[in-house]
């Protein structure tokens, strides 16, 4: 198993805060957890930065992490991702934020220690770009964009 490097930066990681682990032997993300100070009323259509009192630092250039929402949070209440998905880059040391928003129509309250996302680490291909003038080899598909299938 891969090892990452992380630093604690709030004291309370460890204590009241659980460090990020995974939820059950099956869990593909690690939970992340808010470090905000205290609750935090986040009104409809409100977005907050919160911080998860932990930096990381992936150092493998073929490995990303990635951010993602925790589903019962956006579908029971609401609360999703500010930027849908958030990328960590194998060379980023910074405290790991994380960028919440409201999207329903009542107040949702953050408390320290909430499980806000969870966190997914992907293996990366880096690659070359090539500048041609036309596809060697034409598909289907095509240039055809978005719902070209249809809806069934």
């Amino acid at each position: 198993m891969k090892k990452i490097s992380f630093i604690i930066l709030d004291s309370r990681i460890g204590k009241t805060i659980p460090i990020p682990k995974y939820a059950t032997k099956g869990s593909a993300g690690l939970d992340i957890r808010s470090s905000l100070k205290e609750e935090k009323i986040l009104l409809p259509d409100e977005n907050i930065l919160s911080p998860t009192g932990i930096a990381l630092y992936i150092q493998d250039s073929t490995i990303a992490g990635c951010i993602l929402p925790r589903s019962g949070l956006g579908h029971k209440y609401g609360l999703v991702l500010g930027n849908s998905v958030g990328l960590l880059d194998s060379d980023y040391q910074g405290e790991l934020m994380v960028s919440l928003w409201n999207r329903s129509k009542r107040s949702f309250i953050v408390f320290p220690g909430m499980r806000i996302a969870q966190l997914v680490f992907f293996p990366i291909k880096r690659i070359k770009l090539k500048v041609v003038n036309k596809f060697s080899n034409v598909t289907k598909r095509g240039n055809k964009g978005f719902g070209h299938t249809g809806q069934r």
